[in-house]
Formats: C-alpha cells, structure tokens, sequence
C-alpha cells in the first residue's frame, strides 16, 4: 500500500549553542512541499545559501556530521536530521543564523517534543523508499567497524559498540521500527570519556559542552585537583571526583544508553541519502566517517538502479520507427554531419535513436590517428538530432523548418566511444514545447553505460 510524504504542520523554533562552536544558534524548521527533502538555509550569510542535506555535500565528519554547498557550511546536523528521519518526515526545511545546529540536551528529545506539538502532516504525493534487495557493506578492519545491509520489508537498526571499556562494556541497541524511535532512541545523549576532553577543546571543539548535555565517562580514577582543572577550563560548575564510571550516572534513561545514542547518530546519518529505506541495517562500532562512507555507498547503489531503469528499452527485431530515407525527409542533415542511423521507437514526449559507429567515420581520422575517439561534441550533436527527429516528426512540412541550438547545459561524458560501439539515444521532452522552444533531457548510452548526458535546449525555426 503506498505511503504519502510528510511535513511538518507548522513552523517549529528553537534556540541553543552549538556544541563545538559554542556559538548561540536559532533555528527554525519549516514545512515543505513535497519531493523537497532536507534542506539547510544559512539565513545569517549573504543571499540566503541553500544547503542539501545530501551525503555529496558531507565535507567533514570529525567528531559530528558537516555539510556544505553553494559557500555555507552546516556543522552538527545529524541529531535534526536523526529526529526529522526518526518521525517519518520526508519534507523539511532548517533555517539557522549560525554555522552550527544546537546541541540542546545532547539528543534528539527536544526535536521530537516540539514536532509532537505543531503536528505531522500527509501530503499528495506517495513516498518513495529504497528496498535493499542485496548486501551492501562497509569495513574498517582496523578499527572493528563493519556496518551491512540485508533485505527486509521494513527498516529495523542493530547496533553494537566496544571500546575496550570497563565502564561501557559491549553494548547493544537496536530499532525495530520508526514506531519505536521517539520513546527508545530519540531522548538517549551524546558521550565523551574525560581522557578526550581537553584534547578536544585545545583543538577548537566542544566549547559548548556539559554535563547537561553529554554522558562523561571515567574509565580510570582521577583527583579531584585534576577534575577542579578541567571544570575551570570549561567554565563549568566543579563536580565531585569518582573512581570509575559515568561522571553524570543519575541523568542515564537507559543502561545502554550510548549505543542507542550510536543509532541516533547513525539514523540521522542515513538521512543524507535523501530517501527512506526499507531494509534491515547491522552496524558494529559505527561513527560519522564510517556511516557517511556507508551512506555513499547505499546512495551510488540507488543511482545505479535508477541508471538501469532509465535504459532504453527497445526491440531490434522491429521494423525502425525511421529509416536513414525518412530521417533524411525529417532532417537537413547529410553525411558526413548526419550522425545518427535509425530511430526504434518515438512517442510525443520520448524519442530513441541508434548511431553505429565505425572506423569509416572521417572524424577518425584526426580524432586520434593512434586512438581512434568520437569527439564529445559530435555526440551532444548526434543527440540532438535524434531529439530533432521527435520535434519534426510532429511538425506540417518539416523541410521547412531547421533547429538551432540555444543552450547546452550539465553536459557529462562518462566514458570513450570507440569504433565498434552501439551509440543509443534517448531524449526526453522536460516541458511541453512553447513558441518554438524545445528543453530535451538527453543521454547516450553504449549497452549499459551512459557515456553521455546533458540538457538541451533549441529553438525550431521556419527556413527563409
């Protein structure tokens, strides 16, 4: 049964310091049309920039999640985007005035508490989820993490963290269902081991650190001197020395609360994939650089499942659509400029043509003598006459008409084509054709590989 995207019923405030930086931070999440996914807005820089929270835009994960695009920057973004993904919202947008998200209590509590409170709301658009149909993986062996997928019908999470730690222990957590996060997952806080502390802040982080907002761990006794110190470098009220153990044990709400705080982290992590996953996810000391590598991955595997959907499906057992007489009604065109062979299959908004290409090409000749390569040029030209077959072969006597082009824009050539290749052309119509202009998303492939794509954009115009 299809379900529908979500958004947020009304806009949602509030105010902190980021946990590195320090800084105070007001952040407003908004709702959102539907197919808008997660997006950052630096309201405090010139021009408003736009941040995508997609894993592309990741830029540093040392310590917290960071993204940046189009000149701003986004640091500590996983515990927002944990609880947006974590409450099933699809549609979100986050204006802040700082360079950093709020640290609030060091969970996603507050977040959840306050989208509660405006309300969810479905949209009229159905949500899109990638199934995992095999094992994806990612492994550091060096420093024991390994995180895998398996199929499932829904997402469930499964975490297991070991430090080495006589406090912590081998801890475990997991996710059964998005059902289960508000109550099991979303108010669990970060953790530090006081050894890191100082490395920390003598490296410019966690200036808005607390125990009001962290779990710190003891793993070896240390004197209250030594602990006054740290306070005081802090700026934090001074607290009584322990031996061993959790410094702020009493605000535990779980007993393992650090690998759930784990899956947190790693949930709002997979956010950056930019759509929900149907699948079951196994994570063995999982971290920002190993789940945002991770989040690659499972990201490059959708693209290439989207790649094989969009391959031109045609049957050569059929008679073409147009032979090279009729594409030469169709076309002013002549060799050795007319670059494409046949057309297999038209409809009114997609056209499917087939460039053969052979030694006897005389571009080959110069393009290169040693290395024999179709110039990029000539196959954005073979694209878009197969894209003028689709635009004339609806037109009132198309001798009189010629395209022109008008623009080429994002235009990739992925590989080589060489003689002996199978060139096949597929163009689409972006928009319905008005006053003469034509926006075409076009692609080439050889088999299974794109080799080319790019948008066009021409204009039709009467012959004198």
């Amino acid at each position: 049964m299809a379900v529908k995207q979500k958004t947020i019923k009304d806009s949602i405030t509030l105010n902190g310091e980021g946990l590195h930086t320090g800084l105070p931070v007001e952040i407003t999440i908004k709702p959102a049309p539907v197919n808008h996914g997660y997006k950052f807005q630096r309201i405090d820089l010139e021009n408003k920039p736009i941040v995508n929270a997609i894993v592309e835009n990741v830029v540093d994960t040392s310590r917290s999640t960071t993204i940046e695009e189009n000149g701003a920057r986004i640091t500590t973004v996983e515990h927002v985007l944990s609880a947006l993904y974590g409450m099933e919202i699809d549609n979100a947008l986050i204006e802040t005035n700082a360079p950093e998200m709020p640290i609030l209590d060091g969970s996603a509590r507050q977040y959840v508490e306050e989208i509660l409170k405006v309300g969810i709301v479905e949209q009229e658009a159905n949500k899109e989820f990638f199934e995992i149909k095999s094992s994806i993986t990612h492994s550091d062996e060096e420093h024991g993490i390994e995180l895998m997928t398996f199929p499932d019908d829904t997402l469930s999470l499964n975490v297991m963290i070991d430090y080495k730690s006589a406090v912590l222990g081998n801890q475990y957590a997991t996710l059964n269902s998005l059902s289960e996060y508000k109550e099991q997952i979303a108010p669990c806080k970060t953790f530090v081991f006081l050894r890191e502390l100082e490395f920390l802040l003598k490296n410019n982080l966690i200036k808005g650190g607390s125990l009001e907002n962290a779990i710190v761990i003891i793993e070896k006794g240390i004197n209250q001197e030594e602990l006054d110190r740290l306070a005081d470098m802090f700026n934090k009220p001074r607290v009584k020395a322990i031996e061993q153990g959790i410094l702020n044990e009493k605000d535990l709400i779980f007993a393992n609360e650090p690998a759930r705080h784990k899956l947190l982290d790693l949930l709002g992590d997979l956010a950056l994939i930019g759509m929900p996953l149907k699948g079951k996810i196994l994570a063995t000391r999982p971290g920002h650089s190993s789940n945002v590598e991770f989040a690659k991955k499972i990201r490059q595997e959708i693209k290439n499942r989207r790649h094989k959907k969009n391959i031109p499906q045609y049957d050569l057992t059929k008679e073409p659509v147009a032979n090279i007489n009729r594409i030469m009604e169709l076309l002013p065109h002549r060799p050795p400029f007319l670059l494409i062979d046949k057309i297999v299959k038209m409809s009114s908004l997609e056209v499917i043509g087939i460039k053969n290409v052979t030694m006897n090409e005389p571009f080959f000749v110069g393009h290169f003598p040693d290395e024999p390569v179709m110039p990029g040029v000539l196959i954005v030209e073979a694209m878009a006459q197969t894209g003028g077959i689709l635009v004339l072969g609806n037109v009132d006597d198309p001798k009189s008409y010629s395209t022109y082009f008008m623009k080429i824009d994002k235009v990739k050539f992925k590989r080589k084509v060489v003689p002996g290749d199978t060139l096949v052309f597929k163009l689409e119509l972006v928009e319905p054709i008005r006053r003469g202009i034509v926006n075409m998303r076009a692609e080439a492939y050889v088999g299974e590989n794109i080799v080319c794509e790019g948008d066009l954009t021409a204009q039709i115009v009467k012959n004198k």
